[in-house]
């Protein structure tokens, strides 16, 4: 059971029990109604966020299992709802939460700009008139993003334009104080050219104009974006599992 003494109820308290971290910062957004849970020192919260995962940790995985198991068993979350946990071994659920979905991640974050890369090419805020232009390159280049034109989490898409041509693309998914980028997509031809890690610098500093923060999620097996991002400043880690309850 979860006991009424480990509860948090609203953004502020959550943030003071997380030290304001950053992925808590972005994750709960400015307004998002809130709820925590404190147990052993680790931190898990629900949100009623349309989009996105349904709640959220920070801290050891053992404690935060044990209250996602309390979470379930009292209908509080339920089966089809995400969650992005600390760090964990899927085996580590046998028997106690039933997942149809288990993936490793890394959110990454910095507070400084990152250096002037040799070559770079300049990014470009996108407008409406890019929308045809934007769709078609992710569609060719990134189908399976969680990014895409029109998804209400995008607060706006910048690019890289090689003579009349987008060849690539990314999306500012900033919420709340911290900035974050998503979706980074380079045309298929144009791979190799030192794109990803143009448009990674030049969106930073575009967020880091609004915010203190900027982060970025990677899965832990894109090895080679991850080498890129820790050499453009994004030396903070935080390592996390996301699920989804069968």
């Amino acid at each position: 059971m979860i006991i009424k003494d480990q509860l948090l109820p609203d953004r502020a308290a959550i943030l003071g029990a997380v030290g304001h971290h950053p992925f808590a910062r972005h994750a709960l957004g400015r307004a998002t109604p809130a709820l925590g849970y404190q147990r052993d020192g680790a931190v898990l919260w629900l949100t009623s966020a349309e989009h996105g995962p349904a709640g959220c940790a920070i801290g050891s995985a053992g404690p935060v299992l044990d209250l996602c198991v309390a979470l379930v068993d009292s209908a509080t979350v339920r089966p089809g709802q995400r969650l992005h946990l600390p760090r964990h071994d899927r085996g580590t659920l046998a028997g106690r939460l039933a997942v149809d979905e288990h993936s490793d991640w890394n959110f990454h974050w910095t507070d400084a700009p990152p250096p002037t890369l040799p070559n770079e090419r300049p990014v470009t805020r996108l407008t409406d008139a890019d929308l045809p232009a934007l769709e078609a390159l992710v569609d060719e280049a990134f189908p399976g993003t969680t990014s895409r034109p029109g998804d209400p989490r995008v607060v706006d898409w910048y690019g890289i334009r090689d003579g009349g041509r987008l060849v690539a693309c990314g999306a500012d998914r900033s919420q709340g104080d911290i900035g974050f980028v998503a979706g980074l997509t380079v045309a298929p031809d144009q791979r190799g050219r030192g794109l990803g890690a143009s448009l990674t610098a030049g969106m930073t500093r575009a967020l880091l104009a609004r915010h203190d923060t900027v982060g970025l999620g990677v899965y832990t097996h894109n090895v080679g974006a991850a080498r890129l991002y820790r050499r453009l400043g994004f030396t903070n880690i935080l390592p996390l599992s996301s699920i989804r309850l069968a």
